[in-house]
């Protein structure tokens, strides 16, 4: 059944005064797995537009993509990737979680792109093969003390020389360590001062941190 299982709803999300239509589960609660949060911590992050993922697609709407690569990790339902394939990335979508990936390829159908590569991916075990890019992004993805050293050591192995990476992150506690691990990994970073997605009210501000490897 694909997708479709999930009966998703549809939410429309205006980027950079153009809209995209993301379709996502209508319960994320609904797809707790108790047995496989036991095992390995999973809750299912990947069924929502979380703020993190509008604030780090505003940035890349901005952004000139021709010509270049981009790799999102921790993707869920792929916001930043889609606004980074309209703005002209050849992306990489990756998620641990085989059905964010399957939300992607909807989401991609759903608004006419076709040029989104996805694949499953485990920060612990990141294959030879996943190369380079001048772009590594994530979105909402450091919710334990331990995925700041983790995600600073995949960005490490996966940002091109002269490339830089994104991480957008709604001022969580949990990742206040993040800055020191990047520069422990050999990075440099820098962090933008918080804000809400444009025109929003409420809800929680966004930090992006730029992250580079030092010349």
């Amino acid at each position: 059944m694909g997708f479709e299982r999930f009966s998703p709803v549809e939410r429309l999300i205006e980027i950079d005064g153009k809209p995209l239509r993301i379709w996502r589960p209508p319960d994320m609660e609904s797809l707790i797995d108790l047995v496989a949060f036991d095992a390995d911590e999973r809750i299912p992050y990947w069924a929502d537009v979380w703020e993190s993922a509008i604030v780090l697609g505003e940035e890349l709407a901005t952004l000139p993509g021709g010509g270049h690569s981009l790799l999102e990790l921790g993707c869920g339902l792929g916001l930043p990737s889609l606004v980074a394939a309209r703005a002209g990335f050849a992306v990489t979508a990756t998620d641990y979680e085989e059905p964010a990936l399957e939300g992607v390829r909807y989401n991609a159908a759903q608004n006419g792109i076709s040029t989104i590569e996805t694949r499953v991916l485990d920060w612990r075990n990141i294959p030879a093969d996943l190369g380079r890019f001048d772009r590594v992004v994530a979105a909402d993805v450091l919710y334990e003390s331990h995925h700041a050293a983790a995600l600073a050591g995949v960005i490490a192995r996966t940002l091109a020389p002269g490339g830089q990476a994104l991480v957008a992150d709604p001022c969580r506690t949990r990742a206040a360590g993040f800055m020191d691990v990047c520069r422990a990994a050999g990075l440099g970073v820098v962090k933008t001062k918080a804000r809400r997605p444009r025109g929003a009210t409420d809800g929680p501000a966004v930090e992006i941190y730029r992250i580079t490897h030092p010349a």
